[in-house]
């Protein structure tokens, strides 16, 4: 890859070219320890615009070319995501420095949404031993199957941001993608008309989402190529006819051969277009002291050009 942005180390993933790794270098990391020190966590949630002081901070130290170049990512059908990491996990940071990190990451693309489920603009949670949840989100021992997010609330979801934040005693869980374009049956489902058909949308209590929303699974880009909004846990088939098309849709997503099967290491950010990706996650081998905490950031692009 011939991008060079002074600080960061920048390559293809060796698992899929459509996804770009971004490494941090120890030089960025400690410039931004005394940026990130001016605002507690409190400020950021409180006070929106620190949030983005964060993120110039982050940007200025690329001078001004890491906005450019993660946005071109996230909005490039053929790419539409990256993973942001420390190159390495020097002393100084800690889950504080990773929440300030991807609030700045995030601010570089876009505006995140409220997150009701936390009540904030992020969400932190752990995936643990033992759990009451429910949800797929925190069941440790179980996939959670390839899907978007935002499929059960009336705001844009164009973006979505997951940290690592911490890991203990921990086997599995590897983070599974699949690009719309690498699906093999992405045409026969897309094409199907139950497709465009408007399905009910619910969600569990813990979403803090009292209300249902209504929308096709698929919908079209404006080349005219498949964009989706899914997940196997919160439809609502009206009929057979869209309960059947959602198993159909639910095995061809996880049978697919094109899944990516990715590894994140602790402080690593993924960020993918929420449109054309889907993600889901593998399950843990079972620990009783097994402890994974994540954090969530989902959002609109700026309207504004990026020119």
């Amino acid at each position: 890859m011939n991008i060079k942005i002074d600080g960061f180390e920048i390559k293809f993933s060796d698992k899929s070219p459509r996804i770009i790794i971004i490494d941090i270098k120890d030089e960025i990391l400690n410039k931004l320890i005394f940026p990130f020190n001016k605002f507690d966590i409190t400020a950021l949630e409180y006070k929106p615009f620190t949030r983005f002081t964060l993120a110039k901070s982050l940007d200025d130290l690329s001078n001004n070319e890491l906005s450019k170049f993660l946005n071109k990512i996230i909005r490039d059908r053929n790419t539409g995501c990256f993973i942001i990491k420390p190159k390495n996990l020097i002393s100084k940071i800690d889950d504080t420095f990773l929440v300030k990190l991807s609030t700045a990451v995030s601010h570089l693309i876009g505006t995140p949404n409220h997150d009701a489920m936390a009540g904030k603009y992020y969400a932190r949670f752990f995936v643990k031993h033992v759990d009451k949840s429910d949800s797929y989100l925190r069941k440790a021992y179980t996939n959670m199957d390839l899907h978007t997010d935002g499929t059960y609330v009336k705001e844009k979801t164009d973006w979505l941001l997951m940290s690592k934040i911490e890991e203990k005693n921990v086997e599995g869980g590897e983070t599974a993608m699949l690009h719309l374009d690498d699906w093999e049956h992405c045409s026969e489902l897309f094409n199907d008309p139950v497709a465009k058909e408007n399905f009910i949308w619910g969600s569990p209590k813990s979403k803090n989402i009292e209300y249902k929303v209504e929308h096709p699974v698929f919908s079209s880009d404006k080349n005219g190529k498949a964009q989706i909004s899914y997940i196997d846990q919160f439809p609502e088939p009206k009929n057979m006819k869209q309960g059947v098309f959602l198993q159909k849709l639910s095995d061809s997503l996880e049978e697919s051969n094109n899944k990516i099967i990715v590894k994140l290491p602790v402080g690593s950010s993924i960020v993918a277009n929420n449109y054309f990706w889907l993600h889901g996650r593998k399950a843990f081998k079972e620990h009783k002291d097994l402890s994974r905490e994540l954090l969530r950031i989902r959002g609109t692009f700026f309207q504004e050009s990026m020119n």
